[in-house]
């Protein structure tokens, strides 16, 4: 039976597809101007501030309350800032220093850069409770391991990016923190009760954050059969009924395995707005036209057979639009209070000096563990960087490292970065062989979670015990090295921080 426009129409008003390119095709600009609520922007649509306001201003010209949403956390998961690094550190960076007013300042100065590229909604803060460190796809993204403290240092968030006029989106209900699985592959399963992992987005609710993204996560405590996103129990039961949020609901990506392996992209779509969602963010993977259009068909497709009320898809497109007026009304009160700048895009001075860096120098941990005075170095350096393969959420061209700024302080420094089948016993003791005379740096990212990095770090420092180690992930253990730096993350940075403390000019 052919579907009504109307109930076409509906459908399109809770998708916010992807698509490629850094301008807006014609298909999408089409698309808007008969009611598709917005887009989602990713790092293939960016490649600067002014080019992103333009992309943004031609979207708005075919609807002016356009949603355009992105995830920009900051740190490791940054599209604003993906061909040079984020000139922020990330979540966890932050939640070791622990200071909520400067999590509040930070992100005040992410949404004006937001604002200024006319990104309406930021799929950002994460609020999972990092509380097991071999987590996949989380870990530096959490403000930390601690309820209390991932708590307010959401609230600070929430609070700081909202008052930018960008509306803030809790991520990953109802909690992604607690998972050894990554839900791009697969389904994660929460066990237990889940009480701490919540407490996050009750106070995200409480601080009036205008959006909340679920996970694809199994929780059976609330849910054994269906994941979180397709869960009418838990974002309907828990979400609405008991935390009391009554703003949008927005999947993570439909496409993910988690979700679609079962039901396709369409019929995950339908079961999600059947559950409860509101927005449906697909395209990260499939970003065309034909993706958007079979979405928008099924979710119609279940109205029709009965698998979706009309009234809840309804309620979905009202949320949404409820949304839409805020960024419009909240976009107004901020350009007519005048023009607002960040700290190194939309009006900073790009270099990365300014709050964020800032941040990232109180984030470092320095533990010394040699009577001889291996810091500072004041001579070229040699400096291997052991680079693991990094999760979907975090693009892979988006730098990282300590060679590039050490380079810069110590002209005619050598760096070499190693992937996993490159850190070979042949290779690393070529590298030794080069550092003979040199100070020894090794850098590495998430070292606990990769027995590779683990050997390739053992191997290094029974030649070189005078070594340098600096950790840009999660630190599980500071007895590497003669000095070992924790930076908390591998913003830019946090990298010019460390080198700033090995350099001794910090």
């Amino acid at each position: 039976m052919p579907l009504s426009r109307d109930l076409l129409r509906l459908a399109d008003a809770v998708l916010l597809p992807g698509f490629e390119g850094t301008t807006p095709p014609d298909w999408l600009l089409r698309r808007l101007g008969d009611g598709l609520a917005g887009v989602v922007l990713f790092s293939r649509n960016i490649a600067s501030v002014p080019q992103v306001a333009e992309l943004t201003a031609a979207l708005r010209a075919e609807n002016p309350a356009v949603l355009v949403g992105t995830d920009e956390e900051s740190g490791e998961v940054t599209r604003l800032e993906v061909a040079t690094g984020s000139s922020r550190p990330g979540n966890y960076a932050v939640g070791v220093v622990d200071d909520t007013e400067l999590t509040e300042a930070l992100a005040r100065d992410l949404g004006c850069d937001l604002a200024a590229a006319g990104v309406t909604v930021d799929f950002a803060p994460s609020s999972d409770v990092n509380s097991n460190p071999d987590n996949p796809v989380i870990g530096l993204r959490a403000f930390g391991a601690d309820s209390e403290l991932v708590s307010r240092h959401t609230r600070a968030f929430v609070r700081g990016l909202q008052s930018a006029g960008v509306a803030a989106c809790a991520k990953h209900f109802p909690g992604h923190g607690d998972t050894s699985v990554d839900s791009h592959h697969g389904v994660p399963v929460v066990g237990g009760e889940i009480e701490e992992a919540l407490a996050p987005f009750a106070a995200a609710i409480d601080e009036g954050v205008r959006a909340v993204m679920t996970g694809h996560l199994l929780v059976p405590s609330h849910d054994p059969n269906a994941p979180a996103t397709l869960s009418q129990k838990v974002l309907t039961g828990l979400l609405r009924n008991e935390l009391g949020f009554d703003g949008m609901i927005v999947t993570d990506g439909i496409e993910m395995a988690a979700v679609s392996g079962a039901y396709g992209i369409g019929g995950a779509s339908a079961r999600a707005i059947a559950a409860g969602a509101d927005a449906i963010c697909v395209g990260g993977e499939h970003a065309d036209e034909a993706t958007a259009i079979s979405v928008r068909d099924a979710i119609a497709a279940a109205v029709a057979d009965g698998l979706l009320p009309e009234e809840r898809l309804a309620d979905a497109a009202r949320r949404v639009t409820e949304l839409a007026d805020w960024t419009v009304a909240a976009r107004a009160r901020t350009l007519s209070g005048g023009p607002v700048a960040g700290s190194g895009l939309s009006g900073g001075n790009g270099s990365g000096q300014g709050i964020g860096l800032d941040a990232a120098r109180r984030a470092l941990r320095i533990t010394r563990r040699s009577a001889a005075p291996t810091l500072p170095i004041r001579r070229p350096a040699q400096v291997i960087e052991l680079s693991p393969e990094m999760n979907l959420a975090i693009d892979k061209g988006t730098p990282w490292g300590v060679g590039e700024p050490l380079s810069r302080m110590l002209p005619g420094t050598a760096v070499t970065r190693l992937a996993a089948g490159e850190a070979t016993g042949a290779a690393l003791e070529s590298l030794l062989q080069d550092a003979e005379d040199r100070p020894l740096v090794i850098v590495v990212r998430d070292a606990h979670r990769y027995d590779w990095q683990g050997e390739a770090l053992r191997h290094l420092l029974s030649a070189r015990p005078d070594a340098v180690v600096v950790e840009m992930g999660l630190p599980a253990r500071t007895d590497l090295g003669s000095v070992h730096i924790a930076t908390y993350g591998s913003a830019r940075v946090c990298g010019q921080a460390a080198a700033e403390a090995i350099t001794g000019t910090l």
